[in-house]
Formats: structure tokens, sequence, C-alpha cells
């Protein structure tokens, strides 16, 4: 592929499933005990925050105690490696990519590892439970939430996403279900500005159809393969 230049890879849940990160729809996924509504909505938070913030609390202490698998290690070695545009686009709100050397990365659906605060609209990095209401550690105001994209609301740097797609040559999605709107749009935007497509899943997702190629299996197996394809010719 020695005409590829610059490269967009969206990565989801697929990616840190075998780094034991529950994933978000598979059988098992960490919705099962409690609906969508319950846990993952503006209303919901404004019903019972309680709930909301242990939610997220436990699973905040829950991702600090895994490790990126091969399949990130992969992707830092593209980053590190690759000498054209690279943007490494997650719907995962774990630090996997980062813990395993990556830089170019785009976190659309928010960080466990950040509070929020709606007082002042500062985002921190953050480690502890939120379910005590800490104080901001900008303002002081006890308006902390998780810095997580709940559904109904709209996912973060959608404009540096799709100029990033505007100039990709190729599209790469790691381990999404093709469910989840925009990520789920990206494919099909990206073969309409004429880049290529290539889907590495698991199973086949419900955008597979858009994908140019699609290769399945783990993403531990499959996306360093892929990785040794485009540096090592």
């Amino acid at each position: 592929m020695t005409d590829i230049r610059n490269i967009v890879v969206l990565t989801g849940a697929g990616v840190s499933a075998e780094s034991g990160i529950d994933t978000f729809r598979g059988g098992g996924g960490l919705w099962e005990q409690h609906r969508v509504e319950d846990v993952a909505t503006p209303e919901a938070f404004a019903r019972d925050p309680e709930l909301v913030l242990r939610f997220y609390d436990m699973r905040r202490a829950a991702i600090q105690t895994k490790e990126p698998n091969a399949a990130h290690h992969a992707l830092a070695r593209l980053d590190a490696e690759w000498e054209g545009g690279l943007l490494i686009v997650t719907q995962n709100v774990d630090d996997l990519h980062e813990q395993a050397g990556a830089k170019r990365v785009l976190h659309m659906h928010g960080e466990h590892l950040n509070a929020w605060c709606t007082a002042c609209d500062v985002r921190s990095r953050w480690t502890a439970p939120l379910i005590d209401r800490p104080p901001c550690p900008a303002c002081g105001a006890r308006s902390l939430r998780p810095d997580v994209v709940w559904f109904g609301e709209m996912p973060y740097r959608m404009d540096e996403i799709y100029a990033a797609l505007r100039e990709a040559d190729l599209f790469v999605s790691i381990g999404t279900s093709g469910a989840v709107y925009p990520a789920a749009g990206f494919v099909r935007d990206s073969r309409e500005l004429g880049a290529r497509t290539l889907e590495l899943n698991l199973e086949r997702s419900q955008g597979s159809a858009w994908f140019d190629e699609t290769r399945l299996g783990p993403a531990s197996e499959l996306v360093p393969a892929w990785v040794a394809e485009m540096l090592d010719g």
C-alpha cells in the first residue's frame, strides 16, 4: 500500500475486551446489570445521581487494574513509526491506548479517568471516586460528573474527526459493533471521500457491507499482523 499516506483508525470495545474490559453490547456486557436509561443518560444523572456515580466509580476503579494487550501495543507501534498522518479515534473510555504509548489518540466518547465540572467547564484528571461529591480542583464547586458522553449527548471533537476523514487514504475500523452513531457512519463517509476501508473484527459488524475488506478474528492477532503489513511491507 505504497500510496497510503494518511490513516484514520477507529477502535471500539473489541480492542479492550482482551484486556478484561467488558464490551458494550456483547453477551456479558457491562450494561446487562443496569438499563442504559438508568446509568448512561443525562436524565438518569438528574434522577438518581448516586446510582450513576456509584456505577462509574466502579468502572473507573476497574479499568485502573487493566493493562494493554497486543492490539494496543501494535497501534502504539504504528503511531511511533508511521511517518504519514494518523489519528486513532477511540470509542473506548479507558486509557489503554495511552498506556501502550500511543499519542495520536482522540477519545470521542470521553474518558473514565477524567472528571468534568459542569460549573466551570474544566476537565480534570481523576482516578478517585466521585460519589462523595468532591470539589472541583479548578473552581471548588461540587459539580463534578464523569467525563463520559452519555446517550443523547454529542461526542467530542467531531470537527477534528471529520477533518481527518477528509484527508484519509485508509480508514480502519477495529473491534466495533457498527451500531453506535455517528461512529458507525465513518466507513460510509470514508468511502464516499475515496478512501480505502478495512474492518478488523471478531465477527462481521452491522456495517460490514460498507468495507472494502473485512478480516475476522481476535484483535490481539489481527491488529499486530495488519500493522506489520503497513510498516514492514
